[in-house]
């Protein structure tokens, strides 16, 4: 004998409008994730849908750990500068065109 699943037996899904809601972030950003198959999502009926699951695997791929090396980097305002260019450069001196209406109007009104 065959058991039926009760609904509310089935898992919650929740629109990208929820999880963007959820995430901080706008519904369009949780769209194009799932839509470059960045992020896990199921699609029943042709939009994107997630469950919890789904959710906590989006923070867990977004997640960022502090690495060793950045609690021992130096800080910006004693990084060395860039050093700017002392050498002197040649400077051309540009001329503009003579606009071609100017160029063929006066051309055809001398000619005639």
């Amino acid at each position: 004998m065959k058991v039926r699943q009760n609904i509310t037996d089935l898992p919650q899904l929740y629109s990208a409008a929820d999880v963007a809601q959820a995430l901080r972030c706008s519904e369009w950003w949780v769209k194009e994730q799932a839509r470059r198959g960045r992020i896990p999502f199921t699609k029943p009926g042709g939009s994107y849908r997630f469950t919890v699951e789904h959710v906590a695997e989006i923070m867990r791929i977004f997640e960022r750990r502090p690495t060793e090396s950045s609690s021992t980097a130096v800080p910006a305002s004693q990084a060395p500068r860039r050093r700017v260019a002392t050498t002197a450069v040649p400077v051309t001196s540009l001329k503009a065109r003579t606009p071609r209406r100017a160029r063929y109007g006066q051309s055809q009104s001398t000619a005639a």
